[in-house]
């Protein structure tokens, strides 16, 4: 039992930073070297207690996500593959993203305003290759990235 409170404890502070995936607490157990058998055991305790769903984490983090530095839809599904979440539950969680926060085209027009009024008077060519690479960086697609930009030069232009 003694072995299982070795390495619950820093479990525990590790999720006190923030949610975690249930792969990132099996990486982070195997990197303290915890055995399977310990691994398996703290994995279903900390699900049983609810500190560990990943259904949540993948809701929880593309909100937070969108909220603090926007992201597309690529960016974000990459990131919940990277930290082990099903491919159902990524699905469902930019779904209900899309339900309840500003659409992609509202989010990538959020962030290139400046990005855009600082090349105003630049060739149009030299603005959308690097406000499009800004935003394909950010993992918007190209049909939104050159609707944010079309229509950013649009409001440009009209206040004027």
């Amino acid at each position: 039992m003694d072995q299982y409170k070795k390495y619950l404890n820093p479990v525990y502070n590790y999720l006190s930073i923030r949610n975690r995936s249930e792969k990132e607490v099996r990486d982070y157990l195997k990197k303290k070297q915890a055995a399977d058998e310990i691994i398996e055991h703290i994995v279903q305790l900390l699900t049983k207690q609810k500190f560990l769903n990943d259904e949540v984490f993948a809701k929880s983090w593309v909100s937070y996500r969108i909220r603090t530095n926007p992201r597309g839809k690529h960016l974000l599904r990459f990131e919940l593959q990277q930290k082990g979440i099903a491919k159902e539950l990524i699905e469902k969680a930019l779904q209900e993203e899309d339900e309840e926060l500003p659409d992609e085209l509202a989010r990538a027009r959020s962030i290139i305003g400046k990005r855009i009024e600082r090349l105003q008077g630049q060739p149009k060519q030299e603005i959308y290759n690097k406000v499009g690479g800004f935003l394909s960086r950010r993992g918007f697609d190209f049909d939104i990235a050159k609707k944010a930009i079309d229509r950013s030069l649009e409001d440009l232009k009209d206040s004027l």
